[in-house]
């Protein structure tokens, strides 16, 4: 459903966000690992969401990547799919017809409108500290 970007930028946002809970900054190496992603890969990814005021960095013995806690309780789900997809996957046709609408709708215009709505809520619904918290606590994985 999102592309391969916004996959592994959720997961690294989440382990980035996890991390922080415990005051820790974390190299892309790390992150990389830790969420089976390509090096170089998450540095993009990870430079965008930077870029975008989502995650911090800095450079030097000291450095790495943290999530602010006041942050993480702000940012959705949503946020990070918007930045890393753009928003064509809440507002799209479902067989990607250009011109399906309320008036003119493709054959599963409607049952695609509960899946549009469904996602929507769950993406607003979830902080990366709710998911952060989750992941501490062993209730979810990111592997």
């Amino acid at each position: 459903m999102f592309s391969k970007a916004c996959e592994y930028a959720l997961k690294a946002t989440i382990y980035i966000a996890q991390q922080s809970l415990q005051q820790k900054r974390v190299n892309v190496k790390d992150v990389a690992n830790s969420v089976d992603a390509p090096i170089a890969f998450t540095a993009k990814i990870l430079q965008q969401l930077c870029r975008e005021n989502i995650l911090e960095s800095n450079r030097g013995k000291q450095g790495g990547f943290i999530f602010e806690i006041e942050k993480q309780k702000q940012i959705r789900i949503y946020d990070v799919v918007r930045i890393m997809d753009g928003d064509s996957i809440f507002t799209n046709c479902g067989l990607g017809l250009h011109k399906c609408s309320e008036l003119n709708p493709c054959p599963v215009h409607d049952d695609f409108k509960k899946v549009r709505e469904n996602l929507i809520f769950m993406t607003q619904k979830y902080s990366f500290y709710d998911l952060a918290i989750k992941t501490e606590n062993g209730l979810a994985w990111l592997k």
